[in-house]
């Protein structure tokens, strides 16, 4: 439901957006789940140079000029307060191979870099995980409150491909295989 007020941005009047009851938790969670994603890994450095990271579907491109993606992350966070203090991160697209590090990831405790191979990124250092199809490395560009989440906008400075890979999927609560349909023209 919509009403109109006296508000006006640039001459024209703005709907005013009047409050209506949100869908009960578990709801949300089944028409949300229903979407498929890729599964990624958010990682960064803290300023003493101890990796942090955290298994993140909540990613997508926003912009290519300039180049911007984002990630969600649900508060609070290490993961997330890392990257707020040293102002980079590595966004890891995993690959179908890369259920456990998704699960690694995905639960708490510190010692997972231990537990996974990783590199340093080129361009950040950042931490880069062998088990990707993709990485991008990001400067932050910009950090939205949205809720029980931090919308966290990256500006792409590096990243490299592995056009062999395919990508691990996650669609309503469960890991997934994808795989190509058909040959496209790449964009």
């Amino acid at each position: 439901m919509e009403s109109t007020t006296d508000s006006v941005e640039k001459g024209v009047q703005q709907p005013v957006a009047l409050p209506v009851p949100g869908l009960p938790y578990e709801s949300f969670r089944e028409i949300m789940g229903s979407f498929a994603s890729g599964v990624s890994v958010v990682t960064t450095l803290t300023a003493d140079g101890e990796p942090y990271g955290l298994t993140c579907s909540a990613v997508c491109s926003v912009s290519a000029d300039p180049p911007l993606l984002l990630s969600c992350v649900r508060t609070p966070s290490s993961t997330l307060d890392a990257i707020r203090a040293g102002g980079h991160f590595a966004v890891n697209f995993l690959d179908a191979q890369a259920r456990e590090v998704s699960q690694l990831f995905a639960g708490p405790g510190q010692d997972k870099f231990h537990q996974v191979d990783w590199h340093p990124g080129k361009a950040t250092g950042m931490p880069v995980l062998e088990r990707t199809l993709a990485h991008a490395e990001c400067e932050v560009h910009r950090l939205v409150d949205a809720g029980d989440h931090v919308i966290v906008l990256g500006r792409l400075i590096g990243g490299d491909v592995e056009e062999s890979r395919f990508p691990l999927g996650y669609w309503r609560g469960g890991y997934v295989q994808m795989f190509r349909m058909g040959r496209t023209a790449r964009w």
